[in-house]
């Protein structure tokens, strides 16, 4: 893939399109325009942004410009169902979404992908998708995703504008996370039995370095629940440290 695949006036179009997202404070996720400004630089029938917590089935956040016509709304079920089909949500999952630009044809050829029932009862007409990996969380995915009915795959130049655009792309959305972030007060007892929490401590080893019992751990952990608006310690993590010090970018 050759730099030189990139002309000055793409590249002045590429620094518009993040531009004009760093001044776009609307919304409560990534701005919108965005998400326009990268189906502009890189032709597609459909541009998304999606952040899913996969233990809790929690879509937390979700938006879709169409370019190549008007697409029903998705049945989110047969995802579920079949995710583990799709080969880019595989890897962002592991990775914690460390991980480079790539496209569909990278894993599979377009007649394997058409056998998937993946395809058949969820991805269909898209047959060619490029996707951009965001670093989040374990047990979360955050990302771009990029796709085409036609199945002539995107060009280097493609993966080019968004290999370069993707530590903006980051930028963007913590900026964006930051701002929308109420303050969270909780006691410093709360917040250190959170910090053990992320740092992979059981309840009976956060008892034992406080030395207090497991139930009162818990009662901690229910108090800070109530007290951050959530239900699991995942939420609870990602609400007070958006993105674990192990897994930031």
């Amino acid at each position: 893939m050759s730099r030189h695949s990139i002309t000055e006036s793409h590249l002045r179009a590429m620094l518009d399109v993040i531009d004009e997202a760093r001044h776009d404070t609307t919304g409560e996720g990534p701005p919108l325009s965005l998400l326009q400004g990268l189906g502009r630089l890189v032709p597609c029938d459909l541009a998304e942004f999606c952040e899913v917590d996969l233990p809790t089935r929690r879509v937390l956040a979700s938006q879709a410009v169409e370019y190549g016509g008007s697409y029903p709304e998705p049945d989110d079920e047969p995802w579920w169902r079949w995710k583990h089909q799709h080969p880019h949500c595989v890897d962002v999952e592991r990775s914690h979404g460390h991980l480079g630009v790539a496209q569909l044809s990278d894993y599979m050829g377009v007649r394997e992908f058409r056998n998937l029932a993946l395809y058949s009862e969820y991805m269909r007409p898209f047959l060619t998708m490029v996707v951009v990996p965001l670093p989040t969380a374990p047990g979360r995915i955050r990302m771009y995703n990029l796709s085409r009915e036609r199945a002539k795959p995107f060009t280097d130049r493609d993966l080019l504008t968004l290999q370069l655009l993707r530590p903006h792309l980051i930028d963007v959305y913590h900026t964006a996370a930051r701002r929308r972030r109420e303050p969270v007060r909780l006691t410093p007892r709360q917040l250190d039995i959170l910090r053990a929490v992320a740092n992979g401590l059981s309840t009976e080893a956060i008892a034992r370095q406080f030395v207090i019992s497991p139930s009162t751990v818990r009662k901690h952990l229910e108090n800070t629940f109530h007290k951050l608006g959530v239900s699991s310690r995942i939420e609870a993590l990602a609400r007070v440290f958006p993105e674990p010090e192990p897994y930031g970018p």
